[in-house]
């Protein structure tokens, strides 16, 4: 594959290395006008299929036959198990804080008693126990009563739904969630979350400190907490505008967001031109799902008069949806309404992904001898002294 050189110029120090190339991702694209894809599969093929399928597909860079998925699915859930000590360690946490605070002490408590020596196989075993790590974590928090036994044979989401078990969630709540994982699997190798756990990793961190720090960067709100705060710019939309099919309210309020200099959450994308097909997705389950609820009614109505309104500004390069301007309103419709949870949904979700990236960096890349660690220079900008 030919690389033209890249020249770096002053403009572009202090910028987040928007736009260098730096290395290779064998799992997954972000076209800016294709959206992502996962092996070349885009993700609205992608998206309703089994979340072990895509697992497997994101690890072997094909999708698996009918007896390629039935060993993988053995193998997998034999390593599904968490350690007993990871929650008696997560019941001794404090309540307060954040619960992405909780996943990444979780993640930590898991490389405790981890034994293996290989990143493949680390990765397997953090991608098969990190629903089970999250279900306990919601309900040590909430109170819900003791954790639920794992019971992998049910299926990879289908066993996270049974081990959560959460107040307030139905068969819609089941559906959803299984979408809802497959869309956060990967995202290229670029956004923070994956790029900080690879560049842990090349200093040959294990898995687990390697994913503590990915969650670390991905707690943050221009990154995985993004969805909540769609959320709640959602909620406050609703309750000014009351009816979100009152068109001409809602564009009057949009008018006043814009005039007050306050965000539109939920639109716009650093690589993307188009709206993204993760959203796009996740429109359509809403119809199927929960077609009359107010929060996604004015999700619906903010992709169509949003987008319309942003258009009147030229230098917004993308003023289409994102994944995060839809997410949270579904997940709230279908009775899981504890918001701060929902990073920790996608922190879940991304592991997988950022492991299986970390395993190729670490064992395939060029030839097998893993990519150097990671030293980019930085160019001293202090006082001179004679």
């Amino acid at each position: 594959m030919a690389i033209e050189p890249v020249t770096i110029t002053e403009e572009q120090l202090e910028t987040g290395l928007r736009g260098l190339p730096v290395g290779y991702c064998p799992t997954s694209k972000v076209d800016p006008m294709l959206g992502l894809s996962y092996g070349g599969y885009p993700i609205a093929e992608l998206a309703e299929k089994e979340p072990e399928e895509v697992i497997y597909l994101l690890l072997n860079r094909e999708l698996p036959n009918e007896s390629q998925l039935k060993e993988f699915n053995t193998e997998f859930r034999k390593r599904s198990k968490l350690d007993p000590r990871v929650i008696e360690g997560l019941k001794a946490l404090p309540k307060e804080g954040h619960p992405m605070k909780w996943l990444i002490s979780g993640i930590n408590l898991m490389g405790m008693f981890a034994k293996n020596d290989s990143y493949r196989d680390e990765a397997l075993n953090v991608s098969a126990q990190i629903p089970e790590l999250v279900a306990a974590i919601f309900r040590i928090r909430e109170g819900w009563g003791d954790t639920i036994e794992s019971k992998p044979e049910m299926g990879y989401m289908e066993n996270f739904n049974h081990m959560l078990s959460a107040p307030g969630t139905d068969e819609n709540f089941a559906e959803l969630i299984k979408v809802f994982d497959i869309l956060h699997f990967d995202h290229g190798g670029g956004n923070l979350s994956t790029f900080v756990g690879k560049a842990v990793a090349s200093g040959q961190e294990d898995i687990y400190g390697s994913l503590l720090s990915a969650m670390s960067g991905l707690a943050g709100p221009l990154h995985g907490m993004a969805n909540q705060e769609c959320l709640r710019f959602l909620k406050r939309t609703l309750a000014e505008v009351g009816d979100p099919k009152d068109e001409a309210a809602v564009n009057a309020h949009l008018q006043k967001l814009w005039d007050n200099k306050d965000k539109l959450f939920g639109f716009g994308h650093a690589v993307l031109r188009v709206e993204d097909p993760r959203a796009t997705v996740q429109y359509g389950i809403g119809e199927k799902l929960c077609p009359e609820n107010d929060l996604f009614l004015m999700a619906k109505a903010m992709r169509n008069l949003g987008v319309e309104f942003l258009k009147q500004f030229p230098k917004i390069s993308n003023p289409y949806p994102n994944v995060d301007a839809v997410s949270g309103s579904l997940l709230t419709a279908c009775g899981l309404e504890k918001e701060d949870y929902y990073t920790v949904l996608f922190g879940m979700s991304r592991v997988v992904g950022i492991a299986i990236q970390i395993v190729y960096e670490r064992e395939e890349a060029r030839g097998g001898k893993g990519t150097p660690i990671v030293r980019p220079k930085y160019i001293y900008s202090g006082p001179s002294r004679s």
